[in-house]
């Protein structure tokens, strides 16, 4: 079985239309979403190009998520990305109905710039109860650059970590949009990886809380190419004082858990030798950004299970286990999907 825990919701028009109205508008107006039936649903090109997509690659179960770049949690006024997140979770939750053996859901979290995280938790605690998602999508920048929201080793976090302890589900870190910064969001996206893994591993979070569960898109953002810079700083005099995990870069880094969008079989060599196939979780984001042809291959850059079987030093035991066994481990309310299957 191949489980891909990262994807994103491929939507009708029609729920961007009324996005647009709520920009416009400054959601002022209480027009409710669009509706589907069931039958409407399973008609929606949109939902079938998605599927086909996995057919192609031979993917079983794909966890959707919001589209990150559409989120928009700096917009204002807040009950703007309320309502948007509210409705796109509820519009993955129908996919995930539909189509009960190919979708699980991940909740977007509705983080409007500014506000507490505890504004997010009713959102979360809806779509794990009632729609049975599970996982959430964390954007560790809601302000899209604007330097407004502490770092994910902050306190300013730790509801939210409680909260996904108690609910028993992992966090996937994957931020939004870039309105604010000099980068592109695909740009951002790695930045913002690699200071989550920084922030967190130089924190008290996996002290606090060592049943936490965290999952970082893209292997790790820059951190495993960079990763003898942050071994040295762990054995620094006077950047090692302050770090509370005091153990090595290494072991703090096999706190976490990496997916495998990398779009290339050098970076995936690289993420395993060094946090080891039981940390590392299938994904290909696809479709998305890496869906264009390889020239070198002949197949797109998010087909990823081939560059998995080009890896050396592992096991056909954990190439198994990374393309279906470890997500069930950090997702255990995925064991529903798959017995429905």
């Amino acid at each position: 079985m191949i489980i891909d825990v990262h994807g994103h919701v491929c939507a009708s028009p029609r729920l961007y239309n009324w996005l647009v109205l709520q920009l416009a508008s400054r959601s002022t107006y209480g027009t409710p979403p669009p509706t589907f039936s069931d039958d409407e649903f399973r008609d929606l090109p949109d939902t079938k190009r998605n599927i086909a997509a996995l057919d192609k690659v031979g993917t079983d179960i794909q966890l959707l998520s919001p589209r990150p770049f559409s989120m928009f949690h700096a917009e204002k006024p807040a009950r703007i990305v309320h309502r948007w997140i509210g409705a796109v979770n509820s519009y993955i939750a129908q996919s995930c109905r539909v189509h009960p053996t190919r979708f699980a859901g991940v909740a977007g979290l509705p983080q409007p710039t500014g506000e507490p995280i505890q504004t997010s938790l009713p959102e979360l605690e809806r779509c794990v109860n009632e729609f049975g998602f599970v996982g959430c999508l964390l954007d560790p920048d809601p302000g899209e650059g604007d330097n407004s929201t502490p770092t994910l080793g902050d306190e300013y976090w730790y509801p939210l970590w409680e909260k996904l302890v108690e609910l028993n589900i992992p966090a996937h870190i994957h931020s939004s949009g870039n309105r604010y910064g000099r980068e592109t969001y695909s740009q951002h996206f790695i930045s913002e990886e690699s200071l989550a893994i920084l922030s967190l591993v130089n924190s008290r979070v996996f002290l606090d809380f060592p049943a936490l569960k965290i999952v970082v898109s893209h292997g790790g953002g820059s951190v495993p190419y960079q990763v003898g810079r942050w071994r040295a700083e762990r054995l620094h005099p006077v950047m090692a004082k302050d770090i509370p995990l005091k153990e090595s870069f290494d072991e703090s880094l096999k706190r976490l858990y990496f997916d495998t969008v990398l779009h290339s079989k050098e970076a995936l060599q690289l993420l395993i030798n060094l946090v080891g196939p039981e940390r590392v979780i299938f994904g290909t984001e696809n479709p998305g950004s890496g869906t264009a042809p390889n020239p070198d291959t002949g197949r797109n850059f998010d087909d990823i299970k081939p560059l998995l079987e080009l890896v050396v030093g592992i096991s056909q035991s954990d190439r198994e286990n990374i393309l279906s066994a470890n997500a069930l481990r950090v997702y255990p309310r995925l064991q529903r999907v798959v017995e429905a299957a």
